[in-house]
């Protein structure tokens, strides 16, 4: 069994431990349905916007490792996961009161409302955004670590516990797409309308707030309820034994065993994930620009426009967070429907690859439409098939979150490797990734005359390479292996 635990936790442990998933998940929420153009208000060009997102992949890369081995092998009396998911609450919520009142802060320290970039209210920003993804980092994998402590190596356990964490990722995404829909949030808290900080400002204010309270709420009832037996030293002489090169080494060490099963599926995974982040990072933004015709620094019209479109998109969202937690159910069925699981995954990035193509199809219709009527809002079928678009992402979602995780530990397993390893492993296929996307999708639709179609062609492009590699060149797990976490947290 796992040290720091002697036996399997009760059911109400995991399920009070896995509710942090959706305070987690709320602020990714906002931050993948309004920081894009919140960024653009503060003044950086559509073009830069992705580079700011580059913090994501690099903290996911280099905190993740880290955290994970150190809270492996910490021997405070608190426990080892504890302190870690502690100390990260605290530093989001840090974080995002920066993220929130950079506008204030930055024209307090002397930035001008008359100029369209207010540089110390980007910096503010920039250093708030960076420290929310590292200790979003510091918050989650410590968290995921401490319920597989508390399933105590029981796989069936481990598999109900997933299912809980997916679960609350889910209404996480709810309620952040949720509020970010939401136009008169900021009346909650009317002091949030500032000198500085417009409606739009201080509807996002709102939402962090909110989010900075529900966090704290979910963490300190997870910490206070769930106990650790704490690391003895003897045992952490033991582990610091094993590893002559530590973390640097093991990593060095698990890539040089990995298997061929898993190499294919990190190559799926990176291909998966390429086509993923260009919808993720700036669909809300496509929403606002391409399908509602407005403009972040254009006339009061165009402002409106795409306040307008950004709210529509942050409801797509939603949808798509309603459709990703009913199709996440039935994964189990229709991969014995469909032949096994890389064709499912093969199938579903087929509709990714789709969905893609079809915003080139949506633009260019409602263009032709804005010709005829002048700068409006889209009409209502329109509107709706943009809102079809981000309903049908949901079912290819609720793969890309639950099957390569679940191919991971499985192929690592049967080679004798360790769960936190292989996910480790695998988070590299995801960050490196995004990475790429952060640094080539700006510069890219700057090429072909701005906007946020070029971006979502290539990610189509590449989503259909990778259902073909994962139906061609994917192995079958072994059939008796449950694949859906959620499935599992259901019985």
């Amino acid at each position: 069994m796992e040290d720091g635990l002697e036996a399997p936790g009760p059911l109400w442990k995991i399920i009070v431990v896995a509710a942090v998933a959706a305070g987690v998940q709320f602020g990714w929420a906002l931050q993948l349905s309004l920081l894009t153009p919140y960024v653009q208000t503060l003044g950086v060009p559509h073009t830069w916007a992705a580079f700011i997102w580059l913090c994501g992949p690099i903290s996911g890369l280099l905190v993740q490792p880290i955290v994970g081995y150190n809270s492996d092998r910490c021997t405070s009396r608190f426990g080892r996961r504890r302190p870690f998911i502690a100390a990260g609450a605290c530093c989001v919520a840090g974080a995002v009161f920066l993220i929130g009142f950079a506008k204030d802060i930055g024209h307090k320290a002397g930035d001008s409302l008359d100029k369209s970039t207010k540089p110390r209210a980007v910096a503010v920003f920039v250093t708030g955004f960076w420290i929310l993804d590292v200790a979003n980092n510091m918050l989650q994998g410590p968290c995921r670590a401490l319920l597989a402590d508390l399933s105590a190596n029981n796989h069936k356990r481990m598999r109900v516990a997933n299912g809980w964490f997916s679960f609350f990722m889910a209404v996480g995404n709810v309620l952040g797409y949720a509020a970010g829909s939401y136009s008169n949030l900021h009346k909650i808290f009317p002091f949030t309308v500032t000198t500085a900080c417009d409606v739009y400002c201080a509807n996002l204010k709102t939402c962090f707030i909110i989010d900075i309270l529900f966090l704290l709420l979910v963490t300190i009832t997870a910490i206070s309820c769930v106990k650790e037996t704490p690391l003895s030293k003897e045992v952490m002489k033991q582990e610091e034994e094993k590893a002559s090169t530590p973390l640097v080494g093991e990593l060095l060490t698990a890539f040089k065993t990995l298997k061929k099963p898993m190499w294919i599926l990190l190559l799926v995974t990176c291909l998966n994930w390429i086509a993923w982040f260009p919808f993720l990072l700036y669909d809300t933004d496509w929403m606002g620009r391409e399908i509602y015709g407005g403009h972040v620094d254009g006339n009061d019209n165009q402002q409106k426009l795409y306040d307008n479109g950004v709210r529509a998109g942050a409801l797509g969202l939603m949808i798509n967070s309603i459709v990703l937690g009913f199709a996440s159910l039935g994964l189990e069925n229709i991969g014995r429907l469909v032949g096994g699981v890389k064709n499912l995954w093969g199938g579903v990035n087929f509709i990714l690859a789709a969905c893609l193509a079809s915003t080139v199809w949506i633009t260019k219709v409602v263009e032709a439409w804005r010709d005829t009527h002048g700068l409006l809002a889209p009409p209502s079928n329109i509107k709706g098939s943009a809102l079809a678009v981000f309903g049908l992402l949901g079912i290819p979602l609720s793969v890309t979150f639950s099957i390569p995780f679940a191919l991971a530990s499985i192929y690592c397993s049967a080679s004798g490797g360790g769960q936190g390893l292989a996910l480790g492993v695998l988070n590299m296929a995801i960050v490196i990734p995004q990475m790429f996307i952060s640094v080539v999708s700006g510069p890219l639709d700057e090429a072909f005359g701005g906007g946020n179609l070029p971006a979502f062609v290539l990610g189509s492009i590449v989503a259909a390479i990778s259902a073909v590699l994962a139906i061609v060149a994917l192995p079958n797990p072994p059939k008796q292996v449950s694949l859906n976490p959620a499935m599992a947290g259901g019985h």
